[in-house]
């Protein structure tokens, strides 16, 4: 476990290494479009470098603005995600459940937050950094590789659903 989690978050109360958790994983897979492709082994191996934790409701999991470098795995509970507007009141964009992930994008690029993500129920959830997943493309490649591709689409999957919001909107 990486103890910096546990630095930046008191309010995280760590359950162990996700390992302890596949079968949970493996019961919600069919929910969550970036492990669709996974199997068992896979999952397990993936598992083994996330960490796990639980919050209260009214916690944030991830805060905009902030400076990002994990993502997170909804387990059990809900996440409201939350955009603060241009007179900077907070709005919500959307809620979601057990299986979505949530903060891939700064993972990646390491770009500020672009919206906050606040339990609202008690929540259960697994946490990938960059650090792991770079030790993931070290130490088991392939995992690592197939990892990426599944997150790429999934980024790729938002980004168009994104555009056809906005052209919506705009009438085009």
């Amino acid at each position: 476990m990486r103890a910096n989690h546990l630095l930046r978050f008191p309010q995280f109360a760590h359950l162990g290494r996700a390992t302890r958790f596949v079968d949970r994983i493996l019961a919600i897979v069919e929910h969550i479009a970036l492990f669709e492709d996974f199997d068992r082994d896979d999952i397990g191996k993936l598992a083994a470098y996330m960490p796990c934790y639980s919050v209260p409701a009214g916690v944030e999991l991830i805060r905009e603005g902030d400076a990002g470098d994990f993502l997170v795995l909804l387990l059990s509970g809900s996440a409201q995600i939350v955009k603060r507007d241009h007179a900077g009141q907070n709005k919500v964009v959307a809620t979601v459940g057990a299986g979505k992930t949530l903060g891939e994008m700064s993972m990646i690029d390491g770009k500020p937050r672009a919206a906050s993500c606040i339990a609202q129920t008690d929540t259960m959830f697994a946490l990938l950094d960059r650090d792991s997943l770079s030790r993931i493309l070290t130490e088991e490649p392939e995992l690592g590789i197939k990892f990426l591709i599944e997150l790429v689409q999934l980024l790729a999957q938002r980004l168009r659903a994104t555009t056809g919001q906005l052209a919506d909107q705009l009438d085009v």
